[in-house]
């Protein structure tokens, strides 16, 4: 095949829109399913939380160990564009199998709608994730240098453009299938019975898989595609591997020292190779500090989650579930990756300055340190609004009366009268070791309290006669998870009744005791009491007020005088005051940062990598990612601070430390061209060659000289 002038548009080769395109589909098919891998880890295959979390972590951390693979293939054995079909392959069998895995006709033989060996369907579904992993992983780093490669010597503006366009791709696709994907999930579907559509949610992101594959392979005629050069990764770890025993070797003082350590392999290995290695340690050297920016932005899903859920989520009119919160970056993502490339760089070059793209990476850097601190703030913020919980051996006791007369309880150290029904003082603390209660009422003997405390839990005491008590444990010590509200029900008739509310049962709640919590999302929910006592004339159907986020309530059902039940509600813990909107400069902070950081990172490791090695830089770029995620899930795991805030401002101050220390190495780094150095040694090797087979050739150009 001649060589082909590459069709172009807007003075971008077309093959680029194929490549865009694809990365659009592939993000859309992998985030679409990621979305849904912990409900159906837990709905479907019933896994506890803590199974399925550390199973997706392995998972997201894979799929970021693999680049490495794909791209030793790619560079040393098939090819970009090669790597990028074949894996893509695997990659939409996975696909298929993990939608296979989620069809419970498939083993549910007797029609009941639950599978019958689960087992199949665990194993089906790890194989589709190994699968899975390999294939995403494997063509990450070979996409983004494979757009690279299509770009012309001189073409360096529309190439840096491209990577910020390949970014926006990304985005846009994570952004809208964390929309759609859950739209998918609620539809129903099954042969023999019914169910929450996983197929369906799981068969759309393997179709855009396919898709995406079908796209790549249409623009195969229009790509330049750059052969790979036989095995470099073991001949770059050979020359690494004989350059250090070879300085070990010529250790004393009497060998001349050499400018650079690769140069100790000179004796056995070309210039060229070793040139290029030192331009892949040079630029592996300045990623040593890079995984604690990844550190600090992967916390968006775990912990920012977290204190989204002890926030308020109505804005204006507006209300937000706190997992809803993670979207915000993308959006602000897909707004302002548009807005930094055509307005903020060109003016910040219109005012001289050079700013160059480890200027760039630093600048990243310190606006997610920035990030941290207002996300600590907002914390400090919160704390103020949360209640106080019992710490060590602290209980916290709080007493309601639901009998007919008035009773007087005394604590260590204080005395407290309850009216029937009163709205009673807030959770009081006591030390767990010296704790005496004692019930009286007028004109009746004084009732001791005996019951084991448990210490670090709140406790509530119901009281309805001089000699009767019920002490139940509340089983909240923390804000109800996810932003939602407690509620529970306390009986005050003579038999136990059954309470329905939103769909959720709370089954046979025994007279003069208290339901266990159940979890509600925000808005007004309606109530029906079933007893026996309740004549048939009587209202059951109860409404709450409007429920916001992260409250707790206990619903005393009482009978009226005319026999019919009556509910009063009393607050257990305040709904969240602070807004979730507080979150916005934050997010803004710190996507800020990912498009000055990120973007440019991929554009670097590009324009700094020798022709033979585009892909394994990207693999290193992508392996600061996963190690940033390994140091999240180290740090997390290793030590809880008493202080959300304070781990907040650690975070924030580790990273503006690595980030001073990134700007100290990036001022001793020099930029270079691999192309213009690779073709110097292109241009020595012909007059070389020259030289040997035409030793005359030499002579005459010196005695032209000498004329």
């Amino acid at each position: 095949m001649g060589m082909s002038v590459p069709k172009s548009c807007f003075g971008y080769p077309l093959s680029i829109f194929f490549i865009v395109v694809n990365e659009f589909c592939e993000r859309f098919s992998y985030y679409g399913m990621r979305a849904l891998l912990i409900l159906y880890f837990q709905r479907f295959l019933g896994w506890n939380d803590n199974l399925g979390t550390a199973i997706y972590h392995t998972f997201v951390a894979l799929c970021y160990l693999t680049p490495i693979l794909g791209a030793l293939i790619a560079d040393s054995w098939l090819g970009k564009f090669k790597t990028i079909v074949s894996l893509s392959i695997v990659y939409t069998i996975g696909q298929v199998v993990i939608a296979v895995s989620s069809i419970n006709d498939l083993t549910d033989f007797n029609h009941d709608g639950t599978p019958d060996s689960i087992s199949v369907h665990v194993a089906l579904s790890m194989i589709g994730l190994v699968l899975i992993a390999l294939g995403t992983g494997g063509i990450k780093p070979c996409v983004s240098a494979f757009g690279g490669d299509q770009f012309e010597e001189g073409q360096e503006k529309q190439r840096n453009r491209f990577f910020s366009i390949f970014y926006l791709a990304i985005n846009a696709g994570s952004l809208l299938s964390t929309i759609i994907t859950p739209m998918l999930r609620v539809q129903v579907c099954g042969i023999h019975s019914k169910q929450a559509c996983y197929p369906l949610a799981f068969g759309v992101p393997a179709a855009l898989m396919a898709v995406s594959l079908i796209v790549f392979v249409i623009g195969s005629g229009m790509y330049k595609k750059v052969q790979p050069q036989g095995n470099i990764m073991s001949k770059v770890a050979r020359c690494i591997g004989f350059a250090i025993k070879n300085r070990i070797r010529h250790r004393s003082k009497k060998f001349p020292k050499r400018e650079h350590w690769l140069d100790w392999a000179s004796e056995k290995y070309d210039e060229q190779l070793i040139s290029q290695i030192k331009m892949v340690t040079r630029v592996m050297f300045l990623y040593i500090p890079l995984p604690m920016f990844w550190a600090l932005f992967d916390q968006q899903g775990s912990r920012w989650t977290l204190q989204a859920t002890t926030m308020s989520g109505k804005i204006g009119i507006i209300e937000i579930q706190p997992d809803q919160m993670q979207t915000v970056n993308a959006i602000l993502i897909v707004i302002m990756v548009p807005i930094v490339d055509a307005v903020v760089y060109p003016l910040i070059a219109k005012c001289g300055l050079n700013f160059t793209s480890l200027k760039k990476m630093t600048v990243g850097m310190f606006l997610a340190s920035m990030a941290f601190v207002a996300a600590a703030i907002v914390q400090v913020e919160i704390d103020k609004t949360l209640p106080v919980f019992p710490k060590g051996n602290e209980v916290q006791i709080k007493v309601l009366n639901i009998g007919d007369s008035n009773m007087t309880v005394s604590f260590p150290g204080t005395t407290e009268t309850y009216n029937q029904m009163s709205q009673p003082k807030d959770f009081m603390t006591f030390n767990v070791d010296n704790l005496s209660i004692n019930i009286s009422s007028t004109g009746s003997p004084v009732t001791p309290v005996t019951y084991n405390f448990e210490s670090g839990h709140r406790h509530t005491l119901l009281v309805w006669a001089p000699s009767n008590y019920q002490v139940v444990k509340d089983g909240l010590n923390q804000k109800p998870e996810k932003g939602r509200n407690g509620i529970r029900f306390v009986n005050a008739f003579g038999e136990s009744f059954n309470v329905t509310m939103d769909g959720e049962v709370y089954n046979n709640v025994s007279s003069h005791n208290a339901s266990e919590y159940l979890f509600f999302s925000s808005g007004v929910k309606s109530f029906t009491i079933n007893s026996p006592e309740i004549s048939q004339p009587c209202g059951k159907e109860f409404k709450t007020p409007y429920l916001g986020f992260g409250s707790a309530f206990t619903y005393v059902i009482t009978r009226k005088s005319d026999g019919c039940p009556e509910a009063k509600a009393f607050e257990d813990i305040s709904p969240n005051t602070v807004s979730m909107a507080l979150q916005i400069p934050q997010y803004f902070l710190l996507t800020c940062g990912e498009v000055v950081f990120s973007v440019t990172g991929l554009e670097f490791s590009y324009s700094q990598a020798p022709s033979n090695m585009k892909s394994v830089l990207q693999a290193g770029w992508l392996l600061t990612v996963a190690v940033g995620n390994i140091i999240v899930l180290i740090v997390a795991g290793a030590g809880q601070f008493s202080e959300q805030w304070a781990e907040y401002v650690l975070f924030a101050a580790l990273l503006l430390v690595v980030c001073v220390i990134f700007a100290i190495m990036a001022r001793f780094y020099t930029y270079i061209n691999p192309a213009e150095v690779e073709a110097q040694f292109d241009k020595d090797d012909k007059e070389d060659y020259l030289e040997k087979s035409n030793p005359y050739a030499k002579l005459d150009s010196v005695s032209q000289t000498q004329m």
